[in-house]
């Protein structure tokens, strides 16, 4: 039993079940033993990857998307650069080496990180060595300025609560004891508004997902875009809607049981777009598949570029990494990608054929 289960296993045996949402915020954030708080987890040595680690072609594309997005609103200055959850600094690095020629772009910017790890934070410095950065440990401090804005892979991770349909209402999906060790249970029948809505389009036995997490999130992102200007884009895997128990946990590159090793293992979930598109006042672009995202800003010709330079094992790696980003059968459909900008203003290059 991992430390931090066994102080679950006290608390809860002391003062009753807890939510799912309680226990991902705990296994994730845990200032001494949450998993966030005690590693760096990504690459080949962690326990996943994201799409700015398989190749540096996936931050070129979205940093030229967010400079045209700047220069259709007129080149705003200053502006705030800003990443949500930004690894170790990858994402953020590609997108201003891609920029360095956009004329005024890197002047008039200033490069805003929302981080909790301390660990990432450090290698998210290595990364941007040369770079003022301004690290946060929410949206709630960000500049009031206009805001360009990405997130990848970052609101997977936010806490959601879990309910289950009866022919009563609902019942929430709680993490109890039995015989001493963390395990899955249901509250009693119980009030949820913020499920209202989904009377329509679900049955007896149906699992839904709600993080309440992520308007919170979003809403001082939108107050700086709406006030001062500016666009957000948003990449990660889901879909529109949820439904059904779509709570995992990685280890080593591997599914494991969510209640095996609390602490110790990476836990996200899907991300339901439909609240990210409705959680505030600004304009959500379609959802739209991560593959066709990036070919509508020409990852392929960018990919055969760098190609000529390529030979053997590093050409396939090479090719291998186009098509883990883009293929159906890998990143391209499960991953979506959403835009999120002033009414009336122009569509962030990509989001829109």
């Amino acid at each position: 039993m991992t430390p931090l289960a066994q102080l679950l296993v006290d608390r809860i045996t002391t003062n009753g079940p807890i939510t799912v949402a309680d226990y991902m915020a705990d296994c994730l954030l845990h200032p001494r033993h949450g998993y966030y708080a005690t590693r760096d987890p990504l690459g080949a040595a962690g326990d996943f990857t994201t799409a700015p680690e398989i190749s540096q072609m996936f931050g070129e594309v979205i940093g030229l998307s967010l400079a045209q997005a700047w220069l259709d609103r007129g080149m705003p200055t200053p502006f705030a650069l800003a990443e949500l959850g930004p690894g170790r600094g990858t994402l953020m690095a590609d997108i201003l080496r891609a920029t360095a020629r956009v004329p005024g772009f890197h002047a008039a910017a200033s490069v805003h990180l929302v981080e909790a790890s301390p660990p990432l934070r450090a290698a998210q410095l290595s990364a941007l060595a040369g770079v003022k950065v301004t690290h946060h440990d929410s949206p709630d401090t960000l500049p009031a300025a206009p805001l360009f804005l990405v997130a990848n892979e970052f609101f997977d991770a936010l806490p959601v609560r879990q309910f289950i349909r009866d022919d009563t209402g609902w019942r929430e999906r709680q993490v109890g004891v039995n015989d001493g060790r963390l395990a899955f249970g249901l509250s009693g029948p119980l009030p949820a508004p913020q499920l209202d809505h989904r009377r329509d389009d679900t049955k007896h036995g149906d699992l839904v997902e709600h993080c309440a997490a992520a308007a919170g999130i979003l809403a001082p992102i939108a107050t700086r875009i709406l006030n001062h200007g500016g666009a957000a884009l948003i990449l990660d895997y889901g879909d529109w809607g949820s439904l059904g128990d779509t709570l995992q946990a990685l280890q080593t590159h591997e599914s494991i049981d969510v209640l095996a090793t609390p602490g110790e293992a990476d836990l996200t979930t899907h991300v339901d777009f439909e609240t990210l598109s409705t959680a505030t006042d600004l304009t959500a672009s379609r959802v739209a598949p991560q593959g066709l995202f990036l070919e509508r800003l020409g990852i392929t010709q960018r990919a055969q570029t760098l190609a000529t330079k390529l030979s053997g094992e590093a050409l396939e790696a090479h090719i291998a990494a186009h098509r883990r980003l883009t293929h159906p059968d890998e990143m391209g459909t499960l991953f979506k990608v959403l835009g999120l900008t002033r009414p009336h203003e122009p569509a962030i290059p990509g989001t829109t054929a």
